[in-house]
């Protein structure tokens, strides 16, 4: 069908509702998309998120035009992005559909290269990470990126004649920031809080490597999201943020937890 003919046609979402009831998010969700990321040295990562896209809706209007949301995300994402670019993409989405407010979430999978402590060998380590953004004239974006890690109980080291117990963890930090931070460096700053990062590939000299790393480095859970808010607290770039730990237990049928959210713009 030409534009012409398009433009013809009745557009029944513009129409006016005499219900006078207006929605705070109606769009589209669960978009899966491929996208290109910038990496630090210049290069380009491509991974498929799960996209959602709203905006609000006033009392006076039937319905929003849902493939105007798609028209903007094909445009903004022509070319490699970074975190910095999604506050335009979501002030785009606001002005393509002429609303008063617009939200921009994508959730996805990304492969940090990282290797081996003492052979050197190379693998790739996955990260969930989330952006989201509203727009309503100003923008609030948040990136958050979890990292899994290792934690090796204090306790359980001081009251043993050997060993000391330790588990898998996933440490996860939402952050709002003034300038740029590459998903890189974000995780870096989490697998520094844990007792050991974990790794790909581990060949037997890594493997005792990290066995030794995470006995001389104990962290309870409350260590771990102490050590990290500190760690945040000295980051220039960082204004905001929510962080958190889970220690998946290996001696325990549950797990623990510890959660943590400063604003410090606040202070």
């Amino acid at each position: 069908m030409s534009e012409t003919n398009a433009n013809s046609l009745p557009d029944v979402q513009s129409k006016p509702d005499a219900r006078r009831v207006a929605i705070d998010r109606v769009g589209v969700k669960d978009v899966i998309y491929p996208i290109r990321l910038r990496t630090p040295g210049g290069g380009e990562q491509t991974t498929v998120a799960s996209i959602n896209m709203y905006v609000a809706l006033p009392h006076c209007q039937k319905g929003t035009h849902m493939s105007r949301f798609l028209e903007v995300l094909n445009h903004h994402t022509a070319e490699p992005i970074t975190p910095d670019d999604i506050p335009e993409l979501t002030s785009a989405i606001r002005e393509r559909l002429d609303a008063q407010e617009a939200h921009f979430e994508a959730s996805f999978t990304y492969f940090i290269r990282k290797e081996a402590p003492v052979t050197g060998q190379p693998g790739l380590v996955d990260f969930p990470v989330r952006f989201e953004c509203t727009a309503n004239g100003q923008t609030d974006f948040v990136m958050a990126v979890a990292a899994p890690a290792t934690s090796l109980c204090p306790c359980s080291k001081e009251i043993s004649s050997y060993g000391a117990h330790n588990q898998r963890c996933r440490i996860e930090a939402a952050v709002k920031t003034s300038s740029l931070m590459w998903i890189e460096e974000l995780a870096a700053l989490l697998e520094a809080a844990a007792s050991c990062p974990v790794f790909a590939v581990l060949k037997r000299p890594d493997e005792r490597w990290v066995t030794e790393y995470a006995y001389d480095h104990p962290k309870f859970v409350e260590d771990i999201v102490r050590d990290l808010a500190v760690t945040l607290d000295d980051e220039p770039r960082i204004t905001w943020y929510s962080i958190n730990s889970e220690n998946f237990e290996s001696i325990h049928s549950h797990n623990a937890y510890a959660q943590l959210t400063r604003d410090k713009s606040a202070t």
